[in-house]
């Protein structure tokens, strides 16, 4: 049986080089005018994370972890080999890839993440869950409209952060991440899927809502680089109709006492923390403690 990885709160192989581990706060820290702009319009695009031969690593595992019979595969928390609510696309969506592979483990300790995540949430930043999603080449599916903290409703306050990163370039035309500027304003909307219709939003907004999704803007990312956004901020994609994958990690994390609010599993398979509880121990590590 393939270990746990999750058992393990700091980096387990190489990479991260010497230089990542080496990198001073200031290289990684967000400026003041970057973090204005997070605030006012709900996202950040367009931030360095990784480097080249880290994304070769992540995308080695990630056709590792896509064949039937690899390694880990009870570790998962959730793993769709499609997704997709129509037949003829389809988008691999899984949770839990930090317990199976060495790369995706590592990535939650690069300080180019998790220095800006604990800007961005003003605390010490934790582990909640991560995210692999891969729309391949010609027919990948869409992602549709959708606040991340809809589905997310298990923990409380609502003090949480996402960071996407993309493993290839990310562009209009292989369906990127795309933005309603200042949707994170509006109140929590009801769930209405994930893959399927990517407008079924429609249906719980206003007219004065819709209307600002005549104007998306798209997060248009270089291979290695990420968007953060807030966890109510409206944002989905279209689907991949290129002759190369779209894939990327996407690393969901949480400031520290956030608590959990249900008497459930918070992820499958993970041992119920009660409610009022804080979320800690194996599986929500601390990734970043914020000096005093």
């Amino acid at each position: 049986m393939a270990q746990d990885l999750s058992l393990i709160h700091e980096p387990i192989g190489d990479f991260l080089s010497d230089i990542d581990r080496t990198l001073s706060d200031a290289v990684c820290e967000l400026t003041a005018e970057q973090i204005k702009k997070y605030r006012e319009e709900g996202f950040l695009s367009g931030i360095d994370v990784l480097s080249p031969s880290q994304c070769d690593q992540l995308c080695a595992e990630l056709a590792d972890i896509t064949l039937p019979d690899h390694a880990g595969r009870e570790y998962w928390y959730e793993y769709h080999v499609n997704e997709s609510q129509t037949p003829e696309t389809v988008l691999f969506h899984a949770l839990g890839a930090w317990r199976v592979r060495p790369g995706l483990h590592d990535i939650l300790w690069h300080p180019r993440f998790n220095i800006p995540a604990s800007q961005l949430l003003e605390g010490d930043v934790r582990f909640w869950h991560d995210q692999l999603f891969c729309k391949p080449a010609n027919h990948g599916g869409v992602v549709a409209w959708h606040q991340d903290y809809s589905y997310w409703t298990r923990t409380q306050p609502m003090s949480h952060l996402t960071c996407w990163i993309a493993l290839d370039d990310a562009t209009c035309d292989n369906g990127c991440v795309q933005y309603i500027p200042g949707s994170h304003q509006w109140d929590l909307l009801p769930v209405t899927g994930l893959a399927g219709d990517m407008n079924a939003i429609r249906e719980v907004l206003s007219d004065d809502q819709w209307r600002r999704f005549q104007e998306p803007v798209p997060a248009v990312l270089a291979r290695g680089q990420a968007v953060f956004h807030h966890p109510l901020m409206i944002h989905g994609s279209n689907a991949n109709r290129t002759a190369g994958p779209r894939r990327a990690v996407v690393l969901n994390v949480i400031r520290d006492g956030v608590k959990s609010a249900s008497d459930q599993p918070l992820l499958a398979g993970v041992p119920v923390v009660a409610p009022g509880d804080q979320l800690n121990g194996q599986f929500f590590p601390l990734l970043r403690a914020r000096e005093s």
